[in-house]
């Protein structure tokens, strides 16, 4: 991913990651302050239908439901092909497989056991990169024993540090969304911690650190140390970066990491559709048979289905490469984005009612309404972007077909739920 957001955008990408940053920072703040105040494990698609209407908690729901459901696959397949690399006599799928089941069964042992896994992912993933910035740091210093690199020569010595405009920036920001695209999941977590409000506030306090060393430090020591255009930078940028430090055993290293990220990643997507699903299911949006729960809390037939749904995509994958998972995971290109604009529209609202009721938030979004308004705008413009870029394009497009047939099925099964198509809007 980084990789690719490099060659987009070329060392100007640290504005990429700093715009995206930003952008997130305040979501998440605007997210923090409705689930403070109303805790729930349905999160957004709560708020949005609370906020805005029934059709908006529908669609957003069942959009976020959709993304997660297609990463699961992505995320299984690239784990399994770092473990046939080590062990070439099991074939991929069968890795593939082996890490879904083991997943989803610690999803259904308890509810506990996604922060116990994600605690255990989320130490090695910190204790990588944290050790990965100061080898970078140590080389950007000329303090690095192994190599003569050193410097931030690369910003600027290959073209400048922003050859393609800004408009290459905004692209930038397109890719790099997905890197921070599942920092709204505490919210969700928390729901189900037994201090849910506290839980919430320090998790959105700490996406600003998060942002700044797992983000930009690291990027800034990859597009400081090795050129942008080098072609060995596709394997790879942390891999090349270390391995142009001559770190002994660096590929191995930096494949351990990968692998705890993609295992990682899988547990929240798991975790986050399976609770997306047993929300829907109380609202009415799913199946009712979705929000039974078994003895230990877990909403175990909501992880079934997400569960069942990924390994459909996982199939797919594998007998049709290249061809009817690509198309499915192409309508996922512009769901973060739809997502955030939801997120901070019914902020707006929400915050505007309570205001009006003269009651007041106990933990607020900066500068309101300004800086809500602000983060629309800038959502919006991207989205535009992406609506006239070519490279861009097919992706919006065909998330604006999907978000479509959720919308239309939202209007359907809204009216069959409640007989009256004035619930279609507001409850």
């Amino acid at each position: 991913m980084q990789a690719n957001a490099i060659s987009t955008t070329r060392p100007a990408i640290l504005i990429s990651y700093a715009l995206t940053g930003l952008l997130v920072l305040l979501v998440m703040r605007m997210l923090g302050e409705m689930a403070v105040s109303n805790p729930d494990s349905g999160s957004f698609s709560t708020y949005a239908a609370r906020a805005i209407g029934p059709w908006a908690g529908f669609t957003i729901g069942w959009l976020y439901w959709w993304f997660w459901v297609l990463v699961i696959p992505v995320e299984a397949i690239a784990g399994a092909n770092i473990l046939h690399a080590w062990f070439q006599n099991i074939a991929s799928w069968e890795f593939a497989v082996a890490i879904m089941i083991v997943l989803t069964i610690s999803n259904l042992w308890h509810v506990k056991s996604f922060g116990e896994f994600e605690f255990w992912f989320a130490l090695i993933k910190v204790i990588g990169i944290i050790a990965f910035i100061i080898v970078g740091g140590l080389a950007v210093f000329g303090f690095w024993p192994l190599a003569h690199v050193s410097g931030i020569a690369s910003l600027y010595s290959h073209g400048g540090f922003m050859p393609k405009g800004f408009g290459a920036v905004l692209a930038g920001v397109l890719v790099t969304i997905f890197s921070f695209f599942g920092a709204e999941i505490v919210t969700i977590a928390a729901a189900e911690s037994e201090n849910p409000k506290a839980k919430i506030r320090l998790a959105t306090k700490l996406v600003l650190y998060r942002i700044a060393l797992f983000y930009l430090l690291s990027i800034f020591i990859v597009v400081s140390l090795v050129a942008w255009n080098d072609p060995a930078l596709k394997q790879g940028s942390f891999q090349y970066v270390l391995m142009s430090l001559n770190v002994p055993h660096a590929k191995l290293l930096v494949d351990i990491v990968v692998l705890t990220a993609v295992c990682s990643c899988m547990n929240s997507g798991l975790y986050t559709a399976s609770r997306m699903f047993y929300s829907l299911a109380r609202r009415g949006d799913a199946p009712a048979v979705a929000k039974k729960l078994s003895s230990n809390g877990v909403p175990h037939l909501a992880v079934l289905a997400s569960t069942i749904a990924g390994f459909i995509g996982c199939f797919a994958s594998y007998v049709f490469p290249g061809e009817v998972f690509s198309f499915l995971l192409s309508t996922t290109g512009a769901i973060a984005l739809v997502v955030y604009l939801v997120i901070a529209v019914s902020q707006l609202r929400m915050r505007t009612a309570m205001e009006k009721e003269g009651n007041s938030p106990d933990f607020k979004m900066w500068f309101f309404p300004g800086l809500t308004w602000a983060a629309i705008a800038v959502i919006l413009m991207v989205l535009g972007y992406m609506c006239i870029s070519p490279d861009y394009r097919p992706e919006t497009f065909a998330t604006i077909g999907v978000t479509g047939v959720m919308l239309i099925c939202s209007f359907f099964v809204i009216k069959k739920r409640s007989g009256n198509i004035g619930d279609l809007v507001t409850e």
